[in-house]
Order: C-alpha cells, then sequence, then structure tokens
C-alpha cells in the first residue's frame, strides 16, 4: 500500500465525536433509553469516546456495549478458516432501547449488515441508528449513518486507515492505495 493522503489528524478527529455526541444527544431529545455499541475493533475505543462526551454534556452514564461480528459476517469462509470469535458483551436489554452502532469507516456496509444480525439476535431495539466516523461511499447495500463524522469520497483501489491511540498508538485517518 502507498501512502496518499492524511484526512483527518487527532484534533479533527475529536471534534468530531464530540460534535456526534452533540447531533446524538439532539436527536433524541436527551439521552434516556439510548445505549452505545462499538463494533469490534476500532468501533470500541470511538464508542468509548463518545460515551465520555455524552457524560460531559447531558451529566449522565451511557451504557456501553461491544458487538464483535465475525460470526454474523456474510463473507465468514473467506474470512478465515477458523474466525476468532472476541466475544460480544452486552449487558443491558436491548429490548426497547435505541442502539447506536459505532464503527470507523462505512464501505460496503456488509459490517452494519452484520451488526444489525447481531443486535436483533439479542432483542428488539426500538431504533437502532448508526455512527461512522468516516463515511467513504461505494455502500453495496441500502444503509445510510445517522451519524458522520466525515464524508470522503473514495476511489476503489483506496484505502482507508484510522488510527487510534488505544489500537495503534498514533492518531489519525489517513488514504492508502492499494
Amino acid at each position: 500500500m502507498k501512502f496518499k493522503s492524511q484526512i483527518m489528524n487527532a484534533l479533527e478527529m475529536e471534534r468530531s465525536l464530540r460534535r456526534i455526541a452533540l447531533e446524538i444527544t439532539e436527536k433524541n431529545n436527551g439521552l434516556e433509553n439510548v445505549k452505545l455499541v462499538g463494533i469490534r475493533s476500532r468501533g470500541v475505543p470511538l464508542a468509548e469516546r463518545i460515551k465520555n462526551y455524552l457524560s460531559e454534556i447531558e451529566k449522565t452514564k451511557v451504557p456501553l456495549g461491544i458487538l464483535d461480528i465475525t460470526l454474523y459476517r456474510d463473507d465468514l469462509s473467506q474470512v478465515a478458516e477458523n474466525p476468532v470469535h472476541k466475544d460480544t458483551k452486552i449487558d443491558f436489554a436491548v429490548d426497547n432501547s435505541i442502539i447506536v452502532l459505532v464503527d470507523d469507516v462505512l464501505y460496503t456496509g456488509r459490517t452494519v449488515q452484520a451488526a444489525l444480525n447481531g443486535i436483533f439476535s439479542l432483542g428488539r431495539p426500538k431504533a437502532v441508528q448508526l455512527c461512522v466516523l468516516i463515511d467513504r461511499g461505494h455502500h453495496e447495500i441500502p444503509v445510510k449513518a445517522d451519524f458522520v463524522g466525515r464524508i470522503v469520497p473514495t476511489a476503489k483501489d483506496e484505502i482507508i486507515k484510522v488510527s487510534l491511540n488505544e489500537t495503534d498508538e498514533e492518531e489519525n485517518v489517513k488514504i492508502f492505495v492499494k
């Protein structure tokens, strides 16, 4: 892969996540019944950050769950012979909740489809909202994020890499070319 450009630095990422937290609060008229679910792997630290910003804004704690979509993927046999399942940790009732799914990049929509299957296997939420740091287009299924940090039109041969301190020891979003 060849580096093409950096599209977000740490400060820009923080600003986007703070704005998203405000948008979540506004769209839901507060945070009653709102629960965050981070999609492994980079959706989890992003959800944790949003949770902290929501706590600052509304002075309340929002439940946070972790969803491993490995077993819900439609390309499971192509991913690995023996896929590693890192466990889903959702310690709250999904039924009648407003679930905000959090992920780093929205591309084809297949991750979102798998996440929805995972959530609905746990119960029936009142609503599911999607939050992504980057929407790069090229959706293959009809899916649209409710909360987006940045829309970045890309070519099919480009790859967007979100790096977070928690997982990568750096903080930025870059585009690479295959």
